[in-house]
């Protein structure tokens, strides 16, 4: 629960002390002036980055050195406290819990747990694969360390390996000797990579059929199937490491010759499927919106489970898009599953739903909120 909120200069907001009441908070005011900021740069203490994917020096207020976001928690969060401060003449980020500067900004991870619902969302759906590879990966390393500690590892293995056979390529070289640069970071990929594609099934498996009863609870008279995609063959956890270990060896000298990593779970997606048929080529817009706010509802669950409590739900217009009865279905289901605290933005009043109604209300006008 978030019991205090203070910004100083991030996007339009130049200063912001806020107090929050246990249910939340309703803010009004037309579009552009800075609503969805502030759920920003509350979602900004979970992933220590703009979840519109803005660079950090794009965030700080127009004309400032530096934007900082703090917040007073009450338990189950990991701190009292939780600030992160960064500068834009050093392009330097620093994060505290309690007042303590933390050594790694990875520590911080998931300090303030929250899930934001957003019309950006549908995003998730129809966009590529990388966007539901984040999906996952924002779910689980934010619930799990060993997850978070495999990404790590497994990004920056893949990282110089990608280096590597970049300039493999560049000299021409696709010799045994050049082979053998680019498997130096093979073992590091097979053993993290293993790790977060059996964390991925693992979810996929224990979600899919909720995700689909969601989905049928909303409006959806098709059948709604989720699954974990890769290139990897069916196998038990064990068997994946070697399972990599070939496919990397398979595919050596062509990546040699492309200069990239073609295998691994970077490459992999979360296949969603409406009646049988790709959600992203066939589905509606409509259809679209309430998967996605299906995926939101699972990663609430992932949060809650490991918790023990609801994590701040942040509301962007999230029903714009949707007729009554679908939104209507959506807000039951949240009441069934457990709301905690809420903080909702939409541009007019008559736009709140029925069961936030009673939040207490402020407006947000250039940036000031009152």
């Amino acid at each position: 629960m978030l019991e205090h909120l203070t910004i100083r200069d991030f996007r339009n907001i130049a200063a912001l002390d806020l107090d929050l009441e246990p249910a939340g908070l309703a803010v009004v005011g037309d579009n552009g002036h800075g609503k969805t900021n502030l759920l920003e740069a509350i979602a900004y203490l979970r992933l220590l980055r703009s979840w519109r994917g803005a660079r950090d020096a794009d965030v700080v207020r127009f004309g400032a050195p530096a934007f900082h976001v703090r917040a007073r928690l009450c338990a189950p969060a990991v701190a009292h406290t939780v600030s992160i401060g960064y500068e834009r003449a050093g392009k330097r980020k620093r994060a505290t819990l309690d007042g303590v500067e933390q050594p790694r900004l990875s520590d911080v991870l998931g300090a303030l747990p929250s899930v934001c619902f957003s019309p950006a969302d549908v995003n998730l759906i129809a966009g590529g694969p990388g966007e539901r590879r984040r999906f996952l990966d924002v779910a689980l390393a934010l619930t799990s360390r060993h997850y978070l500690h495999a990404l790590q590892q497994y990004r920056s293995a893949l990282l110089r390996r990608n280096a590597t056979l970049r300039e493999l390529q560049r000299t021409g070289r696709t010799t045994a000797s050049a082979a053998a640069n680019a498997a130096v970071w093979e073992p590091a990929l097979c053993e993290h990579g293993a790790g977060l594609i059996a964390a991925r099934r693992a979810w996929t498996a224990h979600h899919a059929e909720p995700y689909a009863a969601l989905c049928a609870a909303i409006g959806e008279a098709l059948p709604s199937t989720m699954r974990y995609q890769s290139a990897v063959a069916d196998g038990t956890d064990d068997e994946l490491p070697g399972t990599l270990a070939s496919m990397f060896e398979t595919q050596r000298q062509q990546e040699l010759r492309r200069g990239v990593t073609l295998v691994g779970p970077h490459r992999d997606d979360l296949q969603l499927l409406l009646g049988g048929r790709d959600l992203r080529t066939f589905g509606s817009a409509g259809q679209q919106r309430t998967a996605a706010i299906a995926l939101r509802m699972r990663e609430s669950a992932t949060v809650h489970a490991v918790l023990g409590a609801p994590p701040l739900l942040l509301l962007d217009d999230p029903f714009a898009e949707l007729d009554l009865q679908r939104s209507t279905a959506i807000l039951s289901l949240l009441a069934v599953t457990g709301v905690g605290q809420v903080i909702l933005v939409v541009p007019r009043a008559e736009d709140i739903p029925l069961a936030f109604t009673t939040l207490p209300r402020a407006r947000m006008q250039a940036g000031v909120l009152t």
